[in-house]
């Protein structure tokens, strides 16, 4: 038995809202959904397994129809889903009476039920989120159902606040594999019993590295897995960097190295630039400019200015600025002592002494 195994694609999602890339970013994620359902049909997959939050919030009619269309494109494999966190079934949601094609399986009850594929020979237990937390550990006795099938679990979670569990568990309980949902990185388990796919597409800065979905594949024999992999295919990355300067590097110098940078990685992702190292103290940089040129959450300046100390206080042993490096500086600072005493030496020296 062949299947994909995808969870948490946020369709709806408009990542980066403040950003004029944001609109591009929630295309994405339609886009590389429907990637993934044709990926499905090419690869000639029995099972296409979404483990929760297919939808970032409750879904519009049009978002259903859209959805049911990919769905309808691929008759010959079965669709299973449930409910996550974010799109958790509410009394008024129009998941409660659209009518899927006939492909598709929403295990939608409150409690873990299963659903059962005679042709395939697959059983599939999960259920789906009614409310946006679950605390209780609902999956600690579940038991996979007595027969001579394959046994998927389909199930959201994994923390304190969205049905905790062990995940070492689901072996020990009788299933195949476990197709897990709602932790956007991948992860694939050791002995292979379970993997969580994380999200197509990253959401967010912190969603750093590949993104994609994860490819399966169980001996109907043996009941076991004989194959996982992660497949790359996100269209963009988050992806930080650390520039390093020193006292002789320009604000040119510093932008067209980050330009290089980038260049070399694809300027279709995105950036978060941390600068380290020590400036010239007569140097502040500006690099807003880049935001024209490429796609730039953030720039975090941690440079330093390298300021003589023991010269300038020489040269002010009785003024405020001796006092202020007499009074904070020291062998061993902390990063806040730093700011404090480079901030309040570039503050005293850009003032002027009105009186004179």
């Amino acid at each position: 038995m062949k299947f994909i195994h995808t969870a948490d694609i946020h369709w709806g999602m408009n990542p980066d809202h403040d950003k004029p890339w944001s609109r591009d970013r929630a295309q994405s994620i339609k886009d590389t959904f429907a990637k993934i359902v044709r990926q499905a049909k090419l690869r000639d997959m029995d099972f296409l397994f979404i483990a929760g939050d297919l939808f970032h919030r409750q879904p519009l009619l049009r978002d259903l129809k859209e959805i049911n269309y990919l769905f309808s494109t691929i008759p010959g494999i079965q669709v299973v889903l449930i409910a996550g966190n974010h799109d958790h079934i509410r009394p008024n949601s129009a998941l409660r009476s659209f009518s899927w094609c006939s492909n598709v399986t929403w295990l939608m009850e409150e409690q873990p039920t299963t659903v059962v594929f005679e042709k395939q020979k697959v059983d599939v237990t999960g259920f789906s989120y009614h409310t946006a937390e679950i605390t209780e550990p609902l999956f600690d006795d579940l038991r996979a159902p007595a027969s001579d099938h394959i046994h998927i679990l389909l199930a959201h979670g994994g923390d304190p606040k969205h049905l905790p569990w062990d995940k070492k568990s689901f072996v020990d309980a009788g299933f195949s594999y476990a197709a897990l949902g709602h932790i956007h990185k991948a992860e694939l388990g050791s002995d292979l019993s379970y993997a969580y796919p994380g999200s197509p597409e990253p959401l967010d800065k912190t969603e750093t590295g590949r993104h994609g979905i994860v490819l399966g594949e169980i001996s109907p024999t043996t009941r076991q897995i004989t194959r996982l992999e992660f497949l790359p295919l996100s269209q963009a990355q988050y992806i930080p960097l650390v520039i390093h300067v020193t006292p002789a590097t320009t604000n040119s110098e510093l932008g067209n190295r980050i330009m290089e940078e980038a260049s070399k990685r694809g300027l279709e992702h995105i950036y978060r630039f941390r600068v380290r190292g020590k400036r010239d103290p007569d140097i502040q940089f500006d690099l807003s400019f880049l935001e024209r040129k490429l796609q730039v959450i953030e720039i975090i300046d941690e440079s330093e200015p390298q300021y003589d100390f023991s010269r300038l206080f020489a040269e002010h042993p009785g003024d405020m600025i001796g006092f202020y490096i007499r009074a904070l500086e020291k062998e061993e600072m902390s990063s806040l002592e730093k700011k404090a005493l480079y901030y309040g030496i570039d503050a005293l020296l850009c003032t002027t002494d009105e009186r004179r």
